[in-house]
């Protein structure tokens, strides 16, 4: 198992990414009071077959051609079940995927939310012109990023260059730490 959630999520943004989506959004919310981490992951990739729909929680299902292991579906999908959470994947071929995750906040084993800022600029790193929503919420408030925003402001510079990348993840970080302080 990965250390913390959102290196779980990364995984999960990959197989977004390498199935071609031009649009990700990924939906966070923290609640204390429900107890509960839920993340939901839409993509609006190649999508997939029922078949490979069916099989792709097994560690030994995967697409890619490099390895015969796929275990980013695994991992979370087994994270989940073990903290006291739920695991649900919806995904059709040319429409995109649909991933919801959920871990009891409180359970001993249930790692920490980790560096979101971090786990967006890889995902940019991946493919900066993919159209990234992050969306965190907890009980009182809520951020969003968007990438289509910045892309905008940066006026044809690329968002690849390190003071974008590094501006990226301190922006996510420093606004999330803002939510979970006031």
């Amino acid at each position: 198992m990965m250390e913390d959630l959102a290196m779980q999520m990364l995984e999960l943004l990959m197989n977004s990414i390498q199935a071609g989506a031009e649009n990700i959004t990924l939906e966070i919310t923290d609640s204390l009071r429900n107890d509960c981490i839920v993340m939901l992951l839409l993509d609006d990739g190649k999508g997939m077959s029922k078949e490979l729909l069916e099989r792709v929680s097994d560690p030994f299902t995967t697409t890619r051609k490099t390895r015969k292991v796929g275990l980013g579906v695994s991992f979370m999908k087994g994270l989940c079940e073990s903290c006291d959470g739920s695991f649900a994947i919806e995904s059709e071929e040319g429409k995109g995927t649909k991933v919801r995750s959920e871990v009891r906040k409180s359970h001993l084993d249930t790692p920490p939310l980790g560096d979101l800022g971090a786990m967006m600029m890889y995902a940019i790193q991946a493919n900066e012109d993919i159209n990234y929503t992050l969306s965190y919420r907890n009980d009182q408030n809520e951020f969003v990023f968007r990438s289509t925003e910045v892309r905008k402001e940066l006026d044809g510079v690329s968002m690849l260059e390190p003071e974008i990348l590094l501006w990226i993840k301190e922006y996510i970080n420093q606004n999330i730490k803002a939510l979970e302080e006031g």
